[in-house]
């Protein structure tokens, strides 16, 4: 490596540019599938309860809604809860004042655990007894369904056009590394050196690359997702977008550009000597 120093360091360079690549398209897509996921969640089922139900009878009707399989959570609002928050969102005055508690339902505002099951959770909350009305929007539930599997779909196949075009450079890199070095590889074939003897710094050499990359690649990774963090957070038109904590991806980018690197940088040289082989 160190006699063939600009090559190696070719070689690190694109490695690490297509971990890069590949890494910050991973985390938008994860920080965009985390902001359809958080939409998906407001899509609440509003449960009403029969209006002669006194505010004890009320709230038995909730354990049996959070027993259904599909429901996570079924929060309580009673009927002076819903006037007063019904006042603050039309803005208060004379229209408002003779509307009455009594006027109003006790109710549940329930959060699936999966949207694109509301209209079988739906019929599921029709059968409690004591549930009056239900009001739900299953066609914003199938909009959001839609999306996300559209955008894993996405995401997978560039990912994997990502990695295809990656490897092709990556290969064709080390190759050049390789060719550098073919009269090096010619010279031990001719005193009788084994394949497998020549192999295997080669191999050491990529799994060096690949750790290297893959470290350097990290790092940039790291750096470049908080500047762009920090970035989007001071920004007020898109504090509509809740990026993720680098904190949280922590691991699992320590081990994808880990794992990736040593792939890239082994199957790279194993592969791309084995042209040379043949002498």
């Amino acid at each position: 490596m160190y006699t063939h120093g600009f090559m190696s360091f070719a070689a690190v360079c694109v490695t690490v540019a297509c971990l890069v690549i590949i890494g910050s398209f991973s985390l938008i897509i994860y920080n965009l599938g985390i902001f359809v996921s958080d939409m998906e969640q407001q899509n609440r089922v509003l449960v009403y309860v029969d209006e002669n139900y006194d505010n004890a009878e009320a709230k038995s009707v909730g354990s049996r809604i959070n027993l259904l399989e599909n429901v996570r959570e079924a929060v309580f609002m009673s009927r002076e809860e819903a006037v007063k928050r019904f006042v603050e969102q039309q803005g208060s005055g004379e229209a408002f004042e003779g509307i009455n508690a009594s006027d109003l339902r006790d109710r549940f505002i329930v959060t699936l655990e999966d949207n694109s099951k509301m209209n079988e959770t739906v019929e599921e909350l029709r059968q409690i007894q004591g549930v009056a009305d239900i009001s739900d929007r299953p066609e914003l539930a199938e909009g959001f369904t839609t999306i996300q599997r559209i955008l894993n779909i996405a995401s997978a196949a560039i990912i994997i056009v990502l990695l295809v075009v990656s490897l092709f450079m990556i290969s064709n890199t080390i190759k050049l590394a390789m060719y550098d070095r073919r009269d090096e590889i010619a010279i031990m074939k001719m005193i009788g050196a084994t394949n497998r003897f020549i192999r295997f710094p080669y191999f050491v050499e990529g799994f060096l690359i690949g750790v290297i990359s893959g470290a350097v690649a990290f790092f940039i990774e790291w750096g470049l997702y908080d500047l762009l963090a920090k970035r989007i957070t001071a920004m007020q038109s898109l504090q509509l977008f809740n990026i993720v904590p680098f904190r949280e991806v922590f691991l699992p980018m320590v081990l994808t550009f880990g794992v990736a690197g040593l792939f890239v940088g082994m199957f790279g040289s194993v592969m791309s000597i084995r042209k040379f082989l043949d002498v």
